[in-house]
């Protein structure tokens, strides 16, 4: 794993003789706002975390080794947290969001729960494994960008396909960070390790995933009716744009996820997007204040982060703190799935973005 080192904001020189002030003010639960102005309202974006890459077959041994070591069933959840380095101990991957390499091996469960925070998957290697969430199954595959809605129960198994099994690893991202700083968190664990399966694989989809809605559903849920947005369906799309339409110069051909009843994110707090990079594309520099995390699905190249390269290849994950200066380029065509907490921050109106000119 590589890191870059975060730049800090000095706090001004504490002139002699506010010292004994701080120090009578400070029993009674009261602090100078001028000696930490400078912090909590910054010229510009100041997070203390860093670009980060993890690569996948660096990690792949450990996660087959911690399936040595526990169940899924014992852990309820196998995952290898993606810590960002300089926060270490937050199980954090940015400020606002966690993520994780989760694997589950032939023949487990990972049983039944629910919680608050939202979730999603996405299908990194393996193929067989299912979800069921909210009493629909769907068998995963690789590239599969998967949703678990708040307080919404759901279990995960692995019965192979076609009497063959193998392990099947996917990318977790939720709203852990966001939820706990509002100290809301609620979990609740299901009496029955597996859900009893009451509506037919690709019921979602067939019902909301073709322009069309059934005429007495409520929509007032703020997460997407369809939980399993299938890679191929995704692909195709891009395909598409890229033979009708030229790159765009910064983040070549890039598509966002819907809710199909809002147009909005599938999910209230987590943006979702998928982009192809053309082969040679040489990107230009962008940055963002919601910060992002990437897999990488297909090909090779380079992304440039704050002034730091990482090379990166097909199931890697590499973070893009908020706005670090972004510059993708792609050896091969390559095909990213990214998320971030874009909602959030176009929803409080605090969202900013610049694409950058460059000679």
């Amino acid at each position: 794993m590589n890191t870059a080192v975060a730049t800090r904001q000095a706090p001004p020189a504490r002139a002699p003789g506010r010292q004994d002030f701080y120090d009578r003010i400070k029993p009674m639960s009261l602090t100078p706002l001028w000696e930490t102005l400078h912090a909590l309202v910054p010229r510009e974006p100041q997070t203390p975390c860093v670009p980060a890459i993890w690569r996948y077959d660096e990690i792949r041994p450990f996660l087959m080794e911690s399936a040595e070591l526990i169940t899924a069933e014992e852990a309820v959840r196998r995952v290898l947290v993606l810590e960002n380095p300089a926060i270490p101990g937050r199980s954090s991957i940015t400020q606002s969001l966690y993520a994780g390499l989760q694997l589950i091996m032939p023949g487990e469960i990972a049983p039944s729960h629910r919680h608050v925070q939202s979730a999603l998957r996405f299908i990194v290697d393996g193929k067989g494994a299912y979800t069921t969430v909210g009493g629909e199954r769907t068998t995963m595959y690789p590239g599969d960008f998967i949703i678990t809605p708040s307080w919404a129960w759901h279990d995960h198994g692995n019965e192979g396909i076609g009497g063959s099994s193998e392990p099947v690893v996917w990318l977790d991202g939720l709203d852990i960070p966001m939820v706990r700083f509002f100290d809301a968190g609620f979990a609740e664990n299901d009496d029955a390790k597996a859900q009893k399966v009451a509506v037919s694989e690709g019921n979602s989809l067939a019902r909301f995933g073709h322009n069309m809605v059934p005429v007495k559903h409520d929509h007032r849920s703020p997460t997407s009716p369809i939980f399993n947005y299938p890679y191929a369906r995704s692909r195709e799309a891009l395909a598409t744009l890229q033979r009708q339409e030229a790159p765009d110069a910064w983040q070549g051909h890039k598509l966002r996820y819907i809710n199909p009843l809002t147009g909005g994110s599938p999910m209230p707090t987590i943006g979702t997007f998928l982009q192809l990079l053309p082969k040679g594309f040489a990107g230009k520099t962008h940055r963002q204040t919601d910060g992002a995390v990437y897999s990488v699905v297909e090909g090779r190249g380079t992304a440039e982060i704050g002034g730091q390269r990482f090379a990166f290849g097909p199931r890697d994950t590499f973070v893009v703190p908020s706005w670090a200066p972004l510059k993708l380029s792609a050896d091969d065509e390559v095909v990213l799935f990214s998320f971030s907490d874009r909602p959030v921050q176009q929803a409080i109106g605090i969202l900013r973005e610049a694409f950058l000119d460059e000679a």
